[in-house]
């Protein structure tokens, strides 16, 4: 037995607000977003008494779908958002876009900052490290034609 698909992908966020309005910048579509709590959601997470506002996002292919929970109860604690991309776990989400400039600059008002450098690999791609809101790691690229 294989699995079918990817269903989601999920962030804690502090800022609900703010890491949806920056990904929609980005491009991505508010699917929805709802009150989290109750026991079927204790269950699940393994957390009593938790509180939360999710909103999911998609990817405008509806292909893929990322989750950003905001919980109020319990408080939420500090993952290591800042750390480099040599650290352990999940480290960043990447993203295919079609102009890589517009895209920074769009980004840049809701506090993205690039990690480094744009660079150029060959004639494929430019790509680069954008730190967005919770410093969320992300990969852009921009593809030629």
């Amino acid at each position: 037995m294989t699995i079918k698909s990817m269903h989601h992908l999920g962030i804690t966020v502090t800022d609900l607000k703010g890491a949806v309005a920056f990904f929609v910048e980005l491009g991505m579509e508010l699917e929805g977003g709802m009150h989290m709590e109750g026991e079927f959601v204790d269950g699940v997470i393994g957390l009593d008494g938790s509180r939360s506002e999710i909103a999911m996002l998609k990817t405008p292919d509806e292909r893929y779908r990322i989750e950003f929970s905001e919980f109020e109860t319990p408080q939420s604690i500090d993952g290591s958002s800042h750390a480099p991309i040599n650290a352990l776990g999940l480290r960043h989400v990447a993203f295919v876009v079609d102009d890589l400039d517009d895209t920074l600059a769009r980004l840049k008002p809701h506090g993205a900052e690039v990690v480094r450098n744009i660079e150029t690999y060959q004639d494929v791609l430019r790509t680069c490290y954008v730190r967005g809101p919770e410093g969320i790691l992300i990969e852009l690229c921009e593809y030629f034609d």
